[in-house]
């Protein structure tokens, strides 16, 4: 069994729009399920601790209901850890749901990228959706350079958010952002699922892509050679 730690954002609300944001549920049930039914521990952190503000959980989609009804899930996503307190050594793997929140913590934690480039450097998996992706943008390895340099992956796409009509709210357009560090940015069309695997770098266009970046980490972990953690 490996341990995989996922961040949720901390911040709620969208710019100065006076709307409600948050983690985006689906990206975080579907991955959750597809680990948990392979045997594997999650915990979930966020940067501040406490309650994680949530957004798009949808009844009809049956892995948000089956993660409604579990009242262990729904405690922990209530109750996170802060990242100052988390350990990058007890993890096998960290996983990043997006949601427009993430855009105005996850770049600009320090202590998240310190832990994305500890996790990745002593040989785990690092997996991030739609904006989850934010947390990489600053992320660097020991050695000064940033993590995403020459690494294909993927994002919620420029393209994308100004389909939705946040491009002149968000503070910075991630999949420009993401290029800027030299990352091999790759997409597909707009709204449509996309994973890219780059070693244990894994990432997801969109909320549309959340199953496939769960199996996608289930089978990564499968692969991984390192003795189980913690």
């Amino acid at each position: 069994m490996s341990k995989i730690l996922f961040v949720l954002t901390s911040h709620g609300q969208l710019g100065d729009t006076g709307e409600d944001t948050g983690f985006y549920f689906g990206e975080v049930t579907h991955p959750w399920d597809a680990l948990t039914c392979a045997g594997h521990a999650v915990e979930f952190a966020s940067p501040l601790g406490g309650a994680a503000p949530r957004t798009r959980v949808k009844l009809d989609d049956p892995m948000d209901r089956a993660f409604l009804e579990n009242a262990e899930a729904v405690a922990a996503i209530d109750n996170t850890a802060p990242l100052s307190d988390i350990d990058p050594s007890r993890y096998d793997a960290i996983h990043l749901p997006g949601g427009h929140g993430t855009m105005w913590d996850f770049a600009q934690d320090e202590r998240l990228g310190d832990i994305v480039g500890q996790i990745y450097e002593q040989g785990g998996l690092v997996s991030a959706i739609c904006h989850g992706p934010a947390g990489l943008v600053n992320a660097k390895l020991s050695d000064g350079s940033h993590l995403v340099a020459g690494k294909r992956l993927t994002s919620f796409t420029d393209s994308e958010e100004e389909a939705v009509g946040k491009a002149e709210i968000v503070p910075y357009l991630l999949e420009t952002a993401l290029r800027e560090r030299g990352a091999d940015y790759r997409t597909v069309a707009d709204f449509d699922p996309h994973v890219e695997v780059d070693g244990r770098l894994l990432t997801g266009q969109n909320p549309l892509s959340s199953r496939l970046l769960g199996n996608a980490i289930v089978g990564a972990l499968r692969e991984l050679t390192l003795e189980p953690v913690g």
